[in-house]
């Protein structure tokens, strides 16, 4: 915003003049208007808002709404009032307006984080409990041992282990919840 021109306080009767003639269109209305109160308004936003570009953002906007809108301002109010209320109410916008961008941003930066993990200690883990169940299987039955594996590491279901061992289907199920019960105890054994 360029530096405004100093100019004496306007009468609440000028401006309202000048309001109306903006209200027909008049160019050099409008440029009188904002010569004599656009300090004001600046001003205004920069109190609320303490940032001179947005500040001058809202300055213009101002103006553009009064431009738009002069036809139907009623005269018997303050155009001055009228004009830092808008300066006012549109820097509200802007601080709340930018404060939930910035909320949303940082929501969506702790979101997007992916924590940090000992990539090393995990696959450790897993090797771990894999030589626990291994040592565990050796704890179980043959037919408790077949029927897991079939079932757990190659997938079968249970009706499926039951064809390919050529049992009842309630056998099948009763070895697997035995062994898996066995191999629990023996895998928190080993683990304590």
């Amino acid at each position: 915003m360029t530096t405004p021109r100093t100019h004496p306080d306007p009468s609440p009767g000028e401006l309202s003049l000048l309001v109306k003639r903006v209200a027909d269109g008049d160019r050099q209305a409008f440029a009188q208007l904002y010569d004599l109160t656009s300090p004001r308004v600046y001003g205004m936003a920069l109190r609320v808002i303490r940032d001179a570009g947005f500040s001058e953002e809202i300055t213009q906007e101002v103006y553009l709404t009064v431009w738009r809108t002069a036809a139907s301002y009623d005269t018997s109010g303050s155009v001055m009032a009228w004009l830092l209320t808008m300066a006012h109410r549109r820097s509200v916008d802007r601080i709340r307006s930018e404060t939930a961008s910035r909320r949303r941003t940082l929501t969506h930066g702790r979101e997007s984080v992916t924590p940090a993990f000992d990539e090393v200690a995990e696959i450790t883990e897993r090797r771990e409990t894999v030589r626990l169940i291994r040592a565990g299987l050796a704890h179980l039955t043959p037919v408790q041992r077949e029927s897991i594996e079939l079932a757990y590491f190659d997938g079968l279901t249970y009706r499926e282990v039951a064809e390919r061992l050529q049992v009842a289907l309630p056998t099948v199920k009763s070895r697997i919840r035995d062994g898996m019960r066995r191999l629990r105890l023996s895998v928190v054994d080993a683990a304590a």
